[in-house]
């Protein structure tokens, strides 16, 4: 089964403390609704630019998607 990681973009000067503050909310999502895996994180890209990320499996992405609205979805490894 397909891993899908789920992106928000968080771009300014708090672009960080935004994207880490995100992830504790995307944690209690996964814990909330038991998805399969609890794999959440954020990273900063530069100063001015962070992302919060999840991961989910072809079977959630829909609806995670629609509960959620992130920015943008990639293959995750």
């Amino acid at each position: 089964m397909r891993k899908i990681k789920l992106i928000w973009d968080f771009r300014g000067p708090d672009a960080n403390k935004i994207a880490e503050h995100h992830e504790i909310h995307l944690k209690e999502y996964c814990t909330t609704e038991k998805l399969p895996y609890n794999i959440t994180g954020f990273e900063t890209i530069n100063e001015l630019y962070a992302i919060a990320y999840m991961v989910v499996t072809d079977d959630y992405m829909i609806s995670v998607r629609d509960a959620l609205k992130p920015h943008r979805g990639e293959l995750y490894e």
